[in-house]
């Protein structure tokens, strides 16, 4: 059962009452990410998600922690471009104990400049471990390559200078802008009374009221042609080429997920066919959707050896164009609709998915996205919908890329010399 409701401060709240399970999962959704961020304070979201953790002014770092594990909970957090979200999953008798302990972290956090100071130089860590991982490179310098200067661009870590500067007052009066009853959600899925959920959240989050409030709103930025390639010294070269997608919301994002899937989801899809088990010139390829407000991209990721860069991105070129000229049959079709049903209901199985589903949708979308309405999109896929999905993304092939590697000389001869170095 599900209900969606608003408290008089403007908190949304998304519930899903599931009685044959024992655990609950509570997330608080703020719709704030590096995305609300500018270049003097990026990273600044991750930065707060982190300060949120250390002590309150009733509770220490430790009883934070101690307070949900010792009742055989899981307490985490995690910032993304557009949303940061603060969530618990335990038994269901500690749904109110899960509510204080997320209440607490939003409304007494220390903000210490102590703590600061420390967080500092953990998140610090955190970006040169980021450098060292030639994929989380890759994917900060293709969002470049796509929407260069806009703020979705931005490094979710922030930069080690941003993070640097950062102090108690810039932490504080931007958490009192962003962390406001209406940019935010809370989600509770799994076992619990529903005649008194409402009363229960209302006890702990009624009372939330910001003065200085900033509603989030995003831009519209142009998917741009830029190529970049940032030099690695590391074996492999890791790849990854943009085509334009479809925006958070949009119901055809459903039949550009399947058409991903077709073209490089998994050991069957085309890609993986011909550039792994055909050519043999990688180890891993794959094609993924990233969906955002008013912008998305479809991405194929790569790892190989330099000496085939040329020819595997090429080929990776011709199966692009081919799937957008040629298509797919009513077979496929059946096939790949049973192939998203099924991993998307294997993907809720737990209380904590469902949780995040509920939040996301609640969130981005402002309405409850059920399994069943979900199943319906699918079903509904036909060839119309595929076609007019395929014009408005795989039809323009790859339009921007980005590559970390020792060398650009392979790359550059398929992109003719349009290749910007780029530097940290």
């Amino acid at each position: 059962m599900y209900n969606l409701f608003k408290l008089d401060n403007g908190l949304r709240v998304v519930v899903e009452d599931i009685e044959y399970v024992n655990s609950v999962s509570v997330g608080l959704w703020v719709e704030n990410g590096s995305r609300n961020e500018n270049e003097t304070n990026s990273g600044i979201s991750h930065f707060i998600e982190h300060m949120l953790f250390k002590g309150t002014h009733s509770r220490t770092v430790k009883q934070i922690a101690e307070a949900i594990e010792d009742v055989g909970g899981q307490i985490n957090a995690f910032t993304g471009r557009e949303a940061t979200c603060f969530y618990i999953k335990a038994l269901e008798t500690h749904l109110e104990l899960s509510l204080d302990i997320i209440s607490d972290m939003l409304f007494n956090s220390n903000f210490s400049d102590d703590d600061i100071e420390k967080e500092k130089s953990v998140i610090i860590e955190e970006i040169n471990m980021s450098e060292d991982s030639p994929e989380d490179v890759l994917s900060d310098l293709h969002t470049k390559a796509i929407w260069n200067t806009d703020s979705i661009s931005f490094p979710i870590l922030g930069t080690m200078n941003t993070v640097k500067s950062l102090s108690k007052k810039i932490l504080v009066d931007y958490k009192d802008s962003y962390y406001i009853p209406e940019n935010s959600v809370i989600s509770i899925s799994g076992k619990f009374d529903m005649k008194n959920i409402q009363s229960l959240v209302e006890k702990y989050f009624g009372k939330w009221s910001c003065k200085n409030k900033k509603i989030t709103k995003y831009s519209s930025p142009e998917i741009l042609n830029h190529h970049y390639f940032r030099k690695k010294d590391i074996e492999q070269l890791h790849v990854s080429l943009g085509i334009p997608g479809i925006e958070l919301g949009d119901d055809d994002t459903y039949t550009l997920i399947l058409l991903s899937n077709i073209l490089g989801g998994g050991a069957s899809s085309k890609l993986f066919q011909k550039i792994r088990e055909e050519l043999g010139v990688c180890y891993s390829i794959y094609s993924y959707i990233s969906a955002f407000k008013n912008t998305g991209i479809v991405s194929i990721y790569a790892g190989l050896n330099p000496m085939h860069a040329e020819a595997a991105i090429n080929a990776i070129k011709e199966e692009v164009n081919q799937f957008a000229k040629l298509g797919i049959d009513n077979e496929r079709l059946y096939k790949a609709k049973e192939q998203l049903k099924g991993s998307y209901i294997l993907g809720l199985e737990s209380t904590s998915s469902r949780m995040f589903s509920n939040g996301r949708s609640v969130m981005f979308m402002k309405k409850i996205n059920t399994p069943k309405d979900v199943l319906k999109k699918i079903n509904d896929i036909d060839m119309t919908r595929v076609n007019s999905v395929m014009e408005k993304t795989f039809k323009n092939g790859i339009i921007n890329s980005a590559f970390v590697g020792k060398e650009k000389e392979m790359i550059e001869k398929v992109f003719k010399g349009n290749i910007i170095s780029m530097y940290k």
